[in-house]
């Protein structure tokens, strides 16, 4: 299975509820009651399990959770040279009205990626595939990097260090090929680019406000995510599946944006190089299903149709018909089915049960299978 590539017709984003010892651990090794050898023992028991469980229930691809992260996005920034980062004392950024307590995360120097912590975290998981599984890895987007440090409160800290976007942007793509020569040498073929940047970009008043820039400007800028995104695609090797996850903000089953997908869709559908869209579907605040026409070459869609935000079941025949809604604007056999994020983009998770989670993916391969035969 190593050699095959996501999506499957069932699948999954990548991140699941941490299991309540490990939660546990992280705060006893936080507060100095056990080690880093100690952690990452709990974290590695939790993980096989994680993975025998996926496994159990028919699924193809197996992650690590995320659970050796904090968050979806900061720990992968941590590993670059060049970026640092505190607890936050207050809450930092809001979620439909929730403050997210999300570590603080600034640039000390030009980035520069070598033996990045994701790589070893990788190897675990890959030693974990067998003939039916295989792994994959799950990161914040190039635009996603550039665009957290080009925003509108730490943009003028990053030219500090660079004098101009330009050459921070020269940097993102280097660093980023370079990691993933790094994962694709420890035998990664799945990659996906985690972007809530376009998940931004669909709310207009959003968009200004993150980026600090409206108009021209704020057109301009999103070539250039776009460009980012497509600058290390192209550097990489050809056999490795590059996907990308679209989201509009998780954090303990809130959001932070709302839109459809139609302002982004010349530039996100018809020309990101991605192998496959992993697209939040999951109610009202996605829009219709019309932009998908808009998908270039035989580039395919993972419908998120069953959501990770509430415990309570999807009805079948709705999610069915959902499905039959969106195969007017792309051909069934290029789509697939998934929850439409992670259950836990952050170490404190969505607001249902472990139990609750498995049900969800349990109906997700039952839906498929019924579609797709």
């Amino acid at each position: 299975m190593s050699t095959l590539h996501a999506p499957f017709r069932y699948d999954f984003v990548g991140s699941f509820l941490r299991p309540a010892h490990l939660k546990q651990a992280r705060l006893d090794f936080e507060a100095g009651r056990i080690d880093q050898a100690a952690l990452t023992a709990v974290e590695d028991d939790c993980i096989r399990e994680l993975v025998e469980k996926i496994k159990e229930i028919g699924y193809h691809v197996i992650t690590d959770g995320e659970f050796r992260r904090s968050t979806w996005h900061l720990d992968f920034m941590w590993g670059f040279n060049g970026v640092e980062h505190r607890k936050t004392v207050d809450g930092n950024t809001t979620f439909n009205a929730e403050a997210a307590m999300i570590d603080d995360t600034y640039m000390t120097g030009k980035i520069s990626v070598k033996n990045h912590p994701f790589v070893d975290h990788f190897k675990f998981v890959k030693a974990l595939e067998d003939e039916n599984t295989v792994a994959k890895q799950t990161i914040p987007s190039p635009g996603q990097f550039y665009a957290y440090f080009t925003g509108s409160e730490l943009l003028k800290k990053t030219l500090e260090f660079y004098g101009t976007e330009e050459a921070f942007a020269e940097d993102v793509v280097k660093a980023y090929g370079e990691f993933v020569q790094e994962i694709y040498a420890a035998g990664c073929r799945n990659l996906q680019l985690d972007d809530c940047v376009w998940g931004g970009m669909v709310n207009p008043k959003l968009a200004v406000e993150l980026t600090g820039r409206e108009g021209a400007e704020l057109e301009a800028y999103k070539a250039l995510i776009l460009k980012l995104n497509n600058d290390v695609i192209a550097q990489a090797p050809e056999d490795l599946a590059i996907n990308t996850h679209v989201c509009r903000g998780n954090y303990h089953s809130t959001y932070f944006s709302s839109g459809a997908y139609d302002g982004v869709a010349d530039l996100l559908f018809g020309e990101e190089n991605v192998n496959a869209y992993y697209l939040e579907y999951d109610d009202e605040r996605s829009g219709g299903f019309e932009p998908l026409a808009k998908i270039s070459a035989e580039k395919k869609v993972v419908l998120g149709l069953v959501t990770t935000k509430r415990p309570e079941l999807e009805d079948k025949a709705a999610v069915i018909a959902r499905i039959r809604e969106a195969e007017k604007y792309i051909p069934l056999d290029r789509l697939y089915l998934s929850p439409q994020c992670g259950f836990a983009s952050c170490e404190i998770g969505n607001k249902l049960t472990e139990e609750e989670q498995w049900a969800k993916l349990k109906l997700v391969k039952e839906i498929a299978e019924e579609v797709w035969g």
